[in-house]
């Protein structure tokens, strides 16, 4: 055993790597503590002295063991801690904040992550996330008239549309990431961990304090500021590519069900108990809203031009106190129901939406960024966790005959493949998103024109990046083929 602190901490003796609860060797050294010196071990990730520990479980450079690191702890870079577990993989994910804790907001996994995630064998802990299925959307426009409902069928797209507490969500990615239960070795997590350079040729990260980890892929999942998509960037001699404003800023208010009851509407327009999403469209404002936690809340984000604030948003903050007033006065022509159910919220968070345009590479050496260091994206399709969730089915297919350390070719490689299956496809969706943010009626009338399902069988029929780089390939070589056949019978023609 190994002291720290007051702490006694069991380690293998055979290579002084740090053991998980159950006193399994994670580098194989098959040298194995009793139970009765393990079964106390219990690492805390909120500790700050034991989450160094758990980062210094550096399995022997000598061993064959394929080592991640992970830049970021959101849910890009939990859902990628998980589809990545695997044997003879040692996992680290570097979490700038402390995890203590998350933004108050809902979020969406659409039908083409949640059955990803239902792959991973996740239904135990994501059922203790008290998620709601959404069956509906439900189109208003500013006078409460019902415009348009759009049915979310399961069984067409192989799953459900999950709304989650992202709280809720992101504890329980952490406890599948860090679960001995499930295969492979679990990841360790390091907070407070604020990453300041990376070397994507020699896969090294550098840390504030100084500190540095060299893997053999590196990940980066840090988010719309992401420092790794910089370094990426720069190795290929590309120019840096910054968050730009939208020209859009967004309320986001909880609201607990409990103080709708007396609330003024009639239920056709809006039942908070029914299992929908409902959209409120003017011209150039709206509102999404829809039910979480089984219901207990309501999650409302409003959208509004920034020329249209009445107040100041923050481009770097989620938590930004908006206030009452300034709501109330944006939503001044929306129906009074909708401008009761702000009311009763406790608190506003207001902040400006952001997104990037499309990159020239996701890839450089040994790194490959996800999520919305990638390709972050506004929030109208509700596709944002679910594109990062896309990204780790990737490298979780790619890289799943990887059984032993890789070479830096072999990286390469995959890395390739991995951005071939998700570029295009995440791009659109990035593209999409914009298209869906434009005013959705003609100015000076309630008539609802824009169509929110315009894009839902292409965003939600994803069958993972194997088989849509195989779709691709398909179409291309029958286009090519067309291409040809028109070739030959032009030539024929001038004969």
């Amino acid at each position: 055993v190994l002291a720290l602190g007051h702490d006694v901490v069991p380690t293998c003796i055979g290579c002084l790597v740090w053991l998980y609860k159950d006193g399994e060797c994670p580098s194989r050294c098959q040298q194995q503590l009793s139970n009765e010196s393990t079964d106390s071990y219990n690492l805390s990730i909120t500790d700050p002295t034991h989450l160094e520990t758990e980062a210094k479980m550096a399995i022997d450079a000598t061993t064959n063991t394929f080592r991640i690191i992970i830049v970021g702890g959101g849910i890009a870079g939990l859902a990628t801690a998980i589809a990545m577990r695997g044997p003879q993989r040692e996992i680290i994910v570097l979490e700038k904040s402390r995890m203590n804790k998350e933004v108050g907001a809902l979020l969406s996994l659409q039908p083409n992550a949640q059955k990803i995630v239902e792959q991973w064998n996740l239904k135990d802990i994501l059922q203790r996330a008290k998620p709601t299925a959404e069956r509906q959307f439900r189109i208003l426009d500013t006078s409460g008239k019902i415009h348009m409902n759009i049915d979310m069928d399961g069984e067409k797209y192989g799953a459900d549309r999950m709304v989650y507490h992202r709280q809720d969500l992101h504890s329980a990615l952490r406890e599948a990431a860090l679960s001995t239960e499930l295969p492979g070795y679990p990841a360790s997590i390091v907070t407070a961990a604020k990453v300041v350079s990376c070397d994507c040729e020699t896969g090294t990260i550098t840390l504030e304090d100084n500190t540095t980890y060299q893997g053999d892929l590196i990940i980066g999942a840090d988010g719309i500021h992401s420092m790794v998509r910089e370094a990426v960037l720069k190795a290929g001699n590309h120019e840096l590519v910054h968050p730009a404003p939208t020209g859009v800023s967004a309320y986001r208010l909880l609201v607990e069900t409990t103080n709708l009851a007396s609330l003024d509407v009639d239920k056709e327009v809006f039942d908070h108990t029914r299992q929908a999403t409902t959209l409120i469209m003017g011209h150039d404002r709206r509102v999404i809203m829809g039910p979480a936690r089984n219901g207990d809340l309501l999650g409302l984000v409003g959208m509004v031009p920034d020329e249209h604030m009445h107040e100041s948003s923050n481009p770097n903050s989620w938590t930004t106190p908006g206030h009452l007033s300034k709501l109330l006065q944006t939503y001044h022509d929306f129906p009074q129901w909708i401008r009761d159910i702000f009311k009763q919220a406790p608190d506003i968070a207001l902040w400006q939406l952001r997104d990037i345009d499309a990159l020239p590479t996701w890839i450089a050496g040994r790194c490959i960024i996800i999520g919305d260091a990638a390709h972050a994206m506004l929030p109208t399709q509700g596709q944002g966790a679910s594109q990062s969730i896309e990204d780790a089915e990737a490298l979780q297919a790619f890289f799943a005959d990887v059984t032993a350390k890789p070479d830096p070719q072999q990286i390469a490689q995959r890395i390739r493949k991995v951005f071939e299956a998700r570029y295009k496809r995440a791009s659109l969706i990035q593209a999409y998103s914009r298209q869906q943010a434009k005013p959705a009626t003609e100015k000076g009338s309630v008539k609802v024109t824009l169509n929110p399902a315009e894009f839902l069988d292409y965003n939600c029929k994803y069958e993972g990046a194997v088989k849509w780089l195989e779709q691709q390939d398909a179409s291309r070589r029958k286009l090519m083929a067309k291409r040809e056949r028109m070739n030959t019978s032009s030539t024929g023609c001038s004969v």
